[in-house]
């Protein structure tokens, strides 16, 4: 689904990653590890195509297309979708027509909304006001409009509390394996039991890449792969419980320089 070649990225004329080698299959969930600033953000921007970072050497592939060059837009509508740390708010832009632009019909947009506890945010401007973690539930509502082939989603953890975390992590392994905007197909007496009753890892074709510190995410959104970013290039590769183990026990460095036997390079 998604093929990173040799990949070389710069920002302001200042190299941050260096030959970064990822080969995400259909239906596989990818979690990145790795110490802040080492260019995990970086690389899931570089992958959605934001203008000021830019591909020094390598490409990228996505559905077999080379996208290495691709306007954001075009990536979108080609199924990458994101959800950053920091999104803009978007005055003047209702939450409810942003949705609707991402795909939903309007009977979708309300029902959806009221799954992730949004249902009175709709006519507001998009994120004004909003709390982090109603930020990262509005990006997710986007998202679930939208039904991305590959979710990219950057330390969905973060700013959000223990409540919040259970439904921000039921929502992406929603968009994983739905295949549709409303599974039940009717109104719920649960508004959110469409999120609880996701089984993981169904037939999906989807794929994910997802970056975190504490792994919180991974309770709800069962990852194949893990990977650690580190120095700007992939170090490790492993089991991704048994690497987020080691990286609590021992650190990231020492899982990587002394070889630790959960992680494989």
């Amino acid at each position: 689904m998604l093929k990173i070649e040799h990949l070389s990225v710069s920002v302001d004329d200042r190299q941050i990653l260096h030959d970064i080698n990822l080969h995400i299959k259909p239906g596989e969930v990818h979690v990145l590890f790795g110490p802040n600033g080492t260019g995990k953000s970086t690389l899931i921007s570089t992958i959605m195509g934001f203008d000021r970072y830019e591909v020094t050497e390598g490409k990228m592939f996505f559905k077999g297309q080379d996208i290495t060059h691709m306007p954001v837009y075009e990536r979108a509508k080609l199924g990458v979708g994101v959800m950053i740390q920091r999104p803009p708010t978007i005055r003047g832009l209702t939450l409810r027509q942003m949705v609707n632009i991402c795909g939903a019909a309007p009977e979708e947009t309300e029902k959806m909304a009221e799954w992730m506890g949004l249902n009175h945010f709709l006519d507001r401007s998009v994120n004004e006001g909003f709390s982090g973690g109603e930020i990262k539930r509005s990006e997710l509502l986007q998202l679930m409009a939208q039904r991305p082939d590959l979710l990219l989603l950057d330390e969905p953890e973060s700013g959000v509390d223990v409540e919040n975390i259970a439904l921000v992590g039921r929502a992406a392994n929603y968009i994983l394996n739905s295949n549709s905007t409303a599974p039940c197909g009717k109104a719920c007496d649960n508004s959110r039991c469409a999120l609880k009753n996701i089984n993981p890892l169904t037939e999906s074709k989807r794929c994910g890449l997802i970056i975190t510190h504490l792994g919180h995410i991974l309770k709800y959104v069962p990852a194949q792969i893990a990977h650690i970013l580190y120095e700007g290039t992939i170090a490790c590769s492993g089991d991704p419980q048994e690497m987020l183990a080691c990286i609590t026990e021992s650190g990231y460095e020492s899982c990587i320089n002394k070889g630790c036997r959960r992680c494989r390079k």
